[in-house]
């Protein structure tokens, strides 16, 4: 069924396909790319800081475990709450931590004033994912894949333009200016405002009719192995690209000479790449399996992250194109996959694996800053190329009948 906006405020129900409710999809990625531009300030700066501060590459791997913690940490308690008592002006609410967070970073002084801006920023982004992929959900009619991939790209888009907008206003104007992107903050609250109503007059009631009608598609111990597969899936991919979001500029230069604008640039052609390769792993699970899609997504990326610590600059663009292409499209997928494995518990599920991932990229800076500083920066690329190889895990994921997976 497809639910009707009866208020003139809230978003409109443009639909497709059985009952896909797409306005609200794209108002919740819009939303997504917001936040996560917001958020991917904070490793786009990162030169910036270092030169400020003086901090070591265990330092910089700090600041990022404490984003990262403060988010995986509340997410999965975020979206369990969710499941049993739905909360839709958390969405809105959830905003105002990431504009007290690059408030917070704009005027740090110290290295402990912009830890506790990295914690808001990661209070922020616990509130803001699992809510928002219930709410993707509730909108998606069934074809969850799609839904998951349009809300993901959002993000990712964000991520991309984040060091885009480090390169031409932060490396420009500074730190203070970090105050100005704050203020998307606001943006961000007044679309997710109306996206509450639709959530709260017509996505709370979809929700529940899903729910009657879901049953469990294998055992539950059998679904707890899956997920814990999932998870294993999930820590290659993250600490890989924690690799990258954290540490690929400092290669460049170190490695290649290059100023820090180029850099970031080549940042931001990776975060595009992945943002691309985000839209085609959750239409292409729908169509042929999502278990086919999270191997290749994995699996696919080893010969050319094995290639990468050796090639030249030249080649460099176009490797971190390929690996950012192929590691994008296994999120969607394996995010509605453990839906699925586990129906009814939305929420904490989104969760889980958006707190993990965040927490896996933030244990994984840590753990490669503290190897930079005693081995060299480009070691840290030659161990990292490995980790694709944990795809091979994804053959004992079980078949699921109902997602065609």
């Amino acid at each position: 069924m497809t639910a009707q906006v009866s208020e003139p405020a809230a978003p409109s129900t443009t639909k497709t396909g059985s009952g896909i409710v797409l306005s609200v999809i794209l108002a919740v990625s819009f939303c997504h790319l917001l936040n996560d531009m917001m958020q991917s300030l904070l490793p786009a700066i990162y030169p910036n800081l270092q030169a400020r501060f003086g901090l070591s590459f265990a330092q910089i791997g700090l600041v990022t475990l404490a984003y990262q913690i403060t988010a995986s940490l509340l997410q999965p308690l975020v979206g369990l709450y969710a499941d049993r008592r739905p909360t839709p002006l958390a969405l809105p609410g959830g905003t105002l931590f990431t504009l007290a967070g690059l408030s917070v970073l704009s005027i740090a002084h110290s290295y402990n004033v912009l830890l506790i801006g990295a914690c808001l920023l990661g209070v922020g982004s616990s509130v803001f994912h699992p809510e928002s992929s219930r709410v993707v959900r509730m909108a998606a009619g069934g074809r969850h894949g799609l839904g998951q991939s349009l809300f993901q790209v959002g993000g990712n888009a964000g991520s991309a333009l984040g060091p885009l907008a480090a390169a031409i206003v932060v490396v420009r104007w500074g730190q203070s200016s970090l105050a100005l992107f704050a203020l998307l903050a606001l943006l961000s609250c007044a679309v997710l405002w109306f996206v509450s109503r639709w959530y709260k007059h017509h996505g709370l009631e979809r929700i529940r009719r899903a729910h009657r009608s879901e049953i469990a598609a294998v055992p539950s111990k059998t679904a707890l192995g899956g997920v814990a597969i999932l998870l294993g899936l999930i820590f290659s991919k993250y600490v890989y690209l924690a690799s990258i979001t954290s540490y690929f500029t400092f290669y460049l230069i170190e490695r290649f000479h290059v100023s820090v604008e180029v850099a970031q640039m080549h940042l931001f052609v990776f975060l595009a790449a992945v943002a691309v390769g985000t839209v085609a792993g959750g239409p292409l699970g729908d169509r042929f399996g999502r278990k086919y899609v999270i191997w290749f997504s994995i699996l696919g990326a080893l010969p050319f992250t094995l290639l990468l610590p050796h090639a030249s600059l030249f080649w460099t663009g176009p490797l971190s194109v390929v690996i950012g292409l192929i590691l994008a499209s296994a999120f969607p997928a394996i995010v509605v996959f453990a839906q699925e494995l586990m129906p009814g518990k939305v929420g904490m599920i989104s969760g889980l694996f958006f707190g993990f991932s965040f927490g896996m990229g933030g244990l994984g800076a840590a753990a490669l800053g503290w190897l930079a500083d005693r081995t060299g920066i480009e070691a840290v690329y030659a161990v990292c190329a490995v980790l694709p190889a944990i795809g091979l895990i994804a053959a004992f994921l079980p078949n699921l009948k109902k997602s065609g997976g």
